[in-house]
């Protein structure tokens, strides 16, 4: 495992100590490497979004009224259960 180091201003410094203090994590490199993975899944998370965002951008218009297209979906969700 390398090493990084990082310069915080006082107030993020004493956040990171507090966490520490409270007990949540047993260092700052776990803080730091927690956030990073939660970093790392929001990311993932809004990518997997966009794209489906653009799936559906491209999926042409539906003829289906509103009403028959929320059926369909709550049909569907059912199914998936």
């Amino acid at each position: 495992m390398t090493s990084m180091n990082v310069s915080l201003p006082d107030q993020m410094k004493n956040w990171v100590e507090g966490k520490i203090d409270a007990g949540l994590y047993h260092n700052a490199s776990e803080y730091i490497r927690d956030l990073i993975r939660k970093d790392q899944a929001e990311t993932e998370k809004v990518l997997a979004f966009r794209a489906a965002i653009e799936i559906g951008r491209n999926s042409g218009i539906d003829e289906r009224c509103a009403d028959e297209i929320f059926a369909s979906a709550k049909a569907k969700a059912k199914k998936s259960k």
